[in-house]
This record gives structure tokens, C-alpha cells and sequence, in this order.
């Protein structure tokens, strides 16, 4: 099951059409990924702690509907897929007032060292790769 937290659509968040601007998503699925892992108590400074950093290497979003001023929307993220060099969480963005599926996506993350080289997860922190395999969920 996907964790979900909300978020309010603050006016700072729309554009001259009264919708929300469409890179405020991407900033959405961040708070979803960090609630997510800090559900799990895996914050994402566990990984820095240990020399790791996790950054996006890809995002994909599927607009739906627009959000709007003040709508209070779920974001839903799970983790999706998992290998030894990158991560991919999936989202769903839904208006909680309706339950409309306002967006979805995903983003993949890769595995690095500091020196911003790739790294395997299992050789660098095999603690970390075992507790994320056990929270894969495939989304269609």
C-alpha cells in the first residue's frame, strides 16, 4: 500500500490561470518520497551519513486535471523498483475533497558516491539495500 500524506495548494502555488503551476508537482512528489522514507525510518540523511547521495536522474509526470488554490491534495508514493545502481518511486497526486486523480509519475534516483560517482548500494550499505528490498511495491 502507498503511503500518502497531504499538502495544501497555496495561492504562491498558482499561476496567472488560477491552476497550479506545473513544476509545484515535482515539489510534491519530493514531500511524498521523504514522508515516505521517513515512514519507514529511512531518512534520506541515513543515506549522506554513510557517504551516499540520491539524486533524481529522471522524472515523469502524467497530467490529469488541474489543481487549484486551496484544494488539499493526497500525494500517494511508494517505492516501485530497486536495483544495486538506482531506485524508482511511483506517484498519484489525488484532490482528497473528490478523489480525482489530478496526476501520477515517478522519478528515478541513481546511487553516488560524494565525489558524484556511481555506486553500488548493496557494496556501500547492505543494511540500507535489504530494509528498501522488503519495501518494494510494482505499480502499473
Amino acid at each position: 500500500m502507498a503511503f500518502a500524506t497531504t499538502v495544501r495548494v497555496r495561492y504562491a502555488d498558482t499561476d496567472a490561470m488560477g491552476v497550479v503551476y506545473h513544476a509545484n508537482y515535482l515539489v510534491w512528489f519530493e514531500v511524498g518520497r521523504n514522508e515516505l522514507m521517513r515512514s519507514w525510518e529511512m531518512p534520506y540523511v541515513q543515506f549522506e551519513e554513510k557517504g551516499i547521495l540520491v539524486p533524481v536522474v529522471e522524472a515523469n509526470i502524467h497530467w490529469r486535471f488541474p489543481a487549484r488554490y486551496d484544494d488539499l491534495l493526497r500525494v500517494e508514493a511508494c517505492l516501485a523498483e530497486l536495483s544495486p545502481a538506482k531506485l524508482k518511486f511511483a506517484y498519484r497526486i489525488v484532490r482528497d475533497s473528490d478523489g480525482k486523480l489530478l496526476c501520477d509519475g515517478f522519478t528515478l534516483h541513481g546511487f553516488m558516491s560524494r565525489e558524484v560517482r556511481p555506486m553500488a548500494l548493496p557494496k556501500a550499505a547492505p543494511d540500507l539495500y535489504e530494509a528498501l528490498m522488503k519495501k518494494i511495491e510494482p505499480r502499473g
